[in-house]
């Protein structure tokens, strides 16, 4: 097992297990984890003893996203590099040529959603719940959720969510198809188990053909959407709105948004 303190990589026997650790902040994401995920991953490409890649989170959530307290200071703006990580880590998952099996623990918020969506299976807990909460801190959704989300449920459903920031439970999520199916709780981590051991024992390169057939099908604007929301939200965290929604949200209140 390869450990550092906010993210686990460990291999047992075909399975390589991705497990985002911060606990204690529901697994917020920083560029370290991410691009410590994303190198993990990367390199199981070229290794033949891993057949399946699982990412999940310790404790009760999967990831709430960004951790937004690195961007407190009101003069924060530009590109942030967090943005780039997740973009990097998701393109990963997506060209990753084995399975990837999101074993969705507990909420999945933000750019965690992202990551979660970029699996090829999502499994998730009864009462796991996916957000894009993006709005409320004065963002747009990005991670190349306005590709993976349409593409999934539909544009109307994706407003949904992208504009609302309405939590969506895991079994409307199975139904609406964000997500593969549902389980409940207490057998959530037995299906794990045995979805990733389906997977090991399936055929590898099948399934490489077969993501980058759906891929190009339905993701071929992935990069044209990690690039539109990379500048649309250099632009946003500029803004008036965004520096309240991040005090807002730091000082648990509700934000007073300007449209400024």
């Amino acid at each position: 097992m390869t450990a550092r303190s906010d993210l686990l990589v460990e291999r047992l026997d075909s399975v390589l297990r991705v497990t985002f650790n911060r606990p204690d902040v529901l697994n917020a994401l920083t560029p370290e984890m991410l691009d410590t995920a994303a190198d993990a991953v990367e390199s199981s490409g070229g290794d033949p003893d891993v057949r399946v890649v699982v990412v999940t989170g310790a404790g009760r959530a999967f990831s709430s996203g960004a951790d937004l307290s690195a961007r407190a200071d009101p003069s924060y703006q530009g590109r942030p590099r967090t943005l780039d990580a997740v973009n990097r880590l998701v393109r990963v998952l997506r060209e990753a040529p084995k399975p990837v099996l999101a074993a969705v623990n507990g909420p999945a918020a933000g750019g965690g959603c992202s990551v979660a969506l970029a699996a090829d299976l999502i499994l998730a807990r009864e009462s796991a719940y996916f957000l894009l909460a993006f709005a409320d801190v004065g963002l747009m959704p990005d991670g190349g959720a306005s590709v993976l989300l349409p593409n999934a449920i539909g544009r109307a459903r994706a407003a949904r969510m992208a504009m609302l920031a309405e939590r969506i439970p895991a079994p409307r999520a199975a139904d609406w198809g964000l997500i593969t199916h549902t389980v409940p709780d207490e057998t959530f981590d037995s299906e794990v188990e045995r979805l990733a051991a389906q997977l090991a024992q399936g055929p590898t390169v099948a399934y490489a053909q077969t993501k980058h057939a759906l891929n190009t099908a339905t993701l071929g604007r992935l990069e044209q959407a990690f690039a539109i929301e990379a500048a649309g939200q250099a632009m946003l965290t500029g803004t008036a709105d965004f520096a309240e929604g991040v005090a807002a949200f730091l000082q648990k209140r509700k934000p007073d948004f300007t449209g400024k």
